[in-house]
């Protein structure tokens, strides 16, 4: 974001109507004791003192204009969760399909600070001590007004896109949502299965008897013994009435155009029969020679 983005974005009133987790962002600002530092800080925010803001992996690198003729480089990262840790946030977001549906959506949860709760951590840093920063101007002071300015902008950042809070902690959108989509997945067939398991487990339990019963029943048409050449004959159905022997005409519409269709399509029925029938009888004598 260049210095005119930046201007136009915070404009001169303030950051405008704001999402709440952009509100917990200010209210981590608000409670910096250093009130006058807080207002030289807004002023070079507001007055367009920052002339870019970059994000780059899990940090914030930005310049300010200072006194110098060189602007001021800044330098703003949160700790950052390891792979342990982001499991077991991934796993608790994908149990709560609010959760994922939110996310999905570009919307922060409301809530989302008990999925972090699982790993022990937190998303929004608890006080501003928490916030890592560095500053190449000479004051000692840290937060010095210049890194204060950024603290400022980076909650206009959050209303854009309340994803950045979440690359800093170690996870940019794509795989963040990646590996929720994942998780998802995986959360649904167990839910899946654990409410079909319950429903099994209600039903009524069928006695040795029914069981018994329904072994038999399963194997009724089953033969394993193996079948002697000799006592076996192929031959075909000696049934009178087959595909080719019908007891009454089949009630086929005929076209006017052609008068002889209902005769051609009992013909090419026979036939097709016939030709199936040969086949069974070919392979029939193939699976017992």
């Amino acid at each position: 974001m260049n210095n005119s983005e930046i201007t136009r974005a915070i404009g001169r009133d303030g950051l405008g109507q704001q999402s709440w987790w952009v509100e917990q962002w200010m209210e981590l600002i608000n409670s910096y004791r250093y009130k006058k530092r807080l207002e030289r800080a807004w002023i070079y925010a507001r007055e367009g003192k920052v002339s870019s803001i970059i994000f780059e992996g899990q940090r914030v690198h930005a310049r300010v204009q200072g006194t110098e003729i060189e602007p001021y480089k800044v330098k703003l990262w949160l700790d950052v969760l390891d792979d342990e840790d982001w499991k077991y946030v991934i796993e608790a977001l994908a149990k709560k399909a609010k959760w994922s549906a939110q996310l999905l959506a570009g919307v922060m949860p409301k809530d989302i600070e008990q999925a972090f709760a699982t790993s022990g951590k937190r998303l929004f840093p608890f006080n501003l001590q928490e916030v890592k920063s560095e500053c190449s101007c000479p004051d000692q002071a840290n937060p010095c007004k210049h890194i204060s300015a950024i603290y400022f902008l980076m909650g206009d950042q959050f209303k854009e896109d309340p994803f950045i809070l979440f690359q800093l902690r170690g996870r940019n959108k794509n795989r963040l949502l990646s590996d929720l989509s994942k998780e998802r997945v995986i959360t649904t067939k167990k839910n899946e299965e654990g409410k079909r398991k319950n429903i099994l487990h209600k039903l009524p339990k069928k006695s040795n008897a029914e069981n018994g019963s329904k072994k038999i029943l399963n194997q009724w048409w089953s033969y394993r013994n193996n079948l002697d050449d000799d006592l076996v004959v192929i031959a075909p159905s000696i049934e009178e009435k087959s595909g080719e022997h019908l007891d009454r005409e089949l009630p086929l519409a005929t076209a006017p155009a052609f008068p002889d269709s209902q005769i051609t399509f009992l013909n090419n029925l026979v036939s097709y029969h016939q030709q199936q029938r040969q086949k069974a009888m070919i392979q029939a004598m193939s699976i017992n020679h």
